[in-house]
């Protein structure tokens, strides 16, 4: 094979991998501080008295705590003045203090007893009667919540949380850089690796492997791998595939980089091309660039979406998200979740502003065929989008 596309193996790719040599610094300790009072300033705009935050993307993005979710409640609380108060396990204090990266009053519980009722207790001594709660938080500590401290007004926080987060810093915005373009040199280095007969379970343990030499510790955020039919699926069928001459090849990875994401999407074909395959991998892309081009400040999201399908319709699919054509949002925000506000997707009317990131991947199926999806991020400017990554140039020269 050619065009960089076959031709080598995986234990030279990872041979010649090194790890990234110009990594991103961490988000800083005074940014940390500026987020919680951008919050505070959206809690004034939405009257909540407070804000309480569980583990997640949430409590990484304020406090620096890269903690998932568990049976146990882990959260902070941000009051209106004062310092943040941060609630978890006293058996995780130490491991808490080390991850830590803001100034807070730690309330800690032990195992029999309720950290709602820390919860409750830390509300009345800062008379907060108006709680906005995290979107994420289950509902299940809600509840308990609420028995907790029955007289208490609780809201949903996602004007505060999604108003924070979906406009990125350039701190943030150079960890997504780092994550993008190290998934996109895994992509390029997987292309060379295929021959007839291999696996799509073979490809997806190479490119963790890859993720990891280049210097993404947690190897593959995800992976989907599909070859030949199977790509007309947009998350794939089960089964590991063997890759066959003439097939489509769907790869669709990522990485995390001090919790920011990658995902990258990348389809050629390993042989020659049909005439449809080529077809439709120009209508793709020329979609692609519809959306991106659509991409202006102040502009609904969804206007973006509508200019994917617009280019897609004109060829005689869809319409909609009838097939063969676009099944999906044509994109979604990225940053510490790989999937965030706000949506390139009708009836999304949020206005385009700087610092928000999106992923731009209008996939075109045709059922029980193929799928073509080329998936790459923009950020808005003040100026209009820019690319993360630059996007493949040709169904024949996937990476240039």
């Amino acid at each position: 094979m050619t065009n960089g596309i076959g031709g080598s193996t995986a234990a030279r790719e990872l041979e010649t991998l090194s790890l990234w040599a110009d990594a991103a610094p961490s988000i800083s300790g005074a940014e940390r501080e500026q987020r919680l009072e951008k919050a505070r300033r959206l809690m004034r705009e939405n009257r909540a008295d407070a804000l309480l935050i569980g583990a997640g993307a949430s409590l990484r993005y304020f406090a620096g705590v890269p903690w998932g979710a568990s049976e146990r409640l882990v959260a902070m609380l941000l009051p209106q003045t004062g310092r943040p108060i941060v609630i978890a396990p006293r058996f995780e204090q130490g491991t808490l203090e080390a991850d830590l990266s803001i100034d807070a009053d730690l309330r800690l519980w032990e195992e029999d007893e309720s950290p709602s009722a820390l919860v409750a207790a830390a509300l009345h001594e800062t008379g907060a009667t108006r709680l906005a709660v995290d979107p994420a938080m289950a509902l299940l500590f809600v509840e308990r919540l609420r028995a907790a401290a029955p007289s208490l007004d609780l809201v949903e926080a996602s004007a505060i949380v999604d108003g924070c987060r979906m406009y990125k810093s350039a701190a943030e915005l150079a960890l997504m850089q780092q994550a993008k373009a190290m998934t996109l040199e895994v992509q390029r280095r997987a292309a060379r690796i295929l021959h007839p007969g291999i696996r799509a379970s073979e490809v997806a343990r190479f490119l963790d492997q890859a993720h990891r030499a280049i210097g993404a510790p947690g190897g593959n955020g995800f992976v989907i791998v599909q070859f030949g039919r199977a790509s007309a699926f947009p998350h794939g069928l089960p089964g590991d595939a063997e890759l066959r001459e003439g097939d489509v090849v769907l790869i669709d990875t990522g990485c995390v980089i001090e919790g920011y994401h990658s995902d990258i999407t990348r389809t050629y074909v390993f042989g020659e091309p049909s005439a449809e395959q080529r077809r439709i991998w120009a209508l793709e892309q020329e979609a692609q660039a519809a959306a991106f081009n659509a991409a202006r400040i102040d502009v609904p999201c969804e206007t973006v979406d509508h200019a994917a399908r617009a280019v897609l319709e004109r060829a005689g699919l869809g319409p909609d998200y009838r097939l063969p054509g676009l099944p999906h949002r044509t994109g979604h925000g990225i940053g510490l979740s790989i999937h965030e506000p706000a949506y390139l997707v009708r009836g999304d009317k949020t206005p385009l502003a700087p610092g928000m990131c999106f992923s731009n991947e209008p996939m075109i199926v045709v059922p029980d065929s193929f799928g073509v999806r080329l998936e790459d991020h923009f950020y808005m400017t003040e100026a209009g989008p820019r690319w993360f990554t630059q996007p493949s140039p040709s169904i024949d020269r996937p990476f240039g």
